[in-house]
């Protein structure tokens, strides 16, 4: 954990908790004994980047703003359009995370492959 830490320029204690995080996500595994650590609990290709985002942030929303009404019936002065919006703005966003991998962003952060677009 210390070649992490400095590597990353993140604080051990702060770095522990992240690992913890991704720990309990089941994204990585605790190994023991000499050489021990963290390591992945599944093959790269298999990890999400939405999966690490949800473990260490939460659920992956724009914000907790309650359930807007479907029906019209909004008594909030239009309010429950723009959370019509956020729901959905937080479903794209997700859905994007989804489309990365672990490999596929190690595999940009090495020149392998191209950089995400917009597109």
């Amino acid at each position: 954990m210390r070649d992490i830490a400095e590597r990353t320029a993140l604080p051990q204690p702060y770095l522990e908790q992240i690992l913890l995080a991704l720990k309990g996500a089941g994204l990585v595994r605790s190994k023991r004994g000499v050489g021990g650590g963290y390591v992945l609990a599944r093959p790269t290709d298999e990890i999400l980047l939405s999966e690490i985002v949800s473990a260490v942030d939460g659920p992956i929303t724009l914000g907790d703003f309650g359930e807007p009404h479907a029906d019209g019936a909004c008594d909030h002065e239009g309010q429950c359009v723009l959370l019509a919006i956020w729901k959905q703005a937080g479903e794209v966003m997700r859905t994007y995370l989804e489309g990365f991998t672990l490999a596929s962003i190690a595999n940009v952060a090495r020149g392998d492959a191209p950089w995400p677009s917009a597109d």
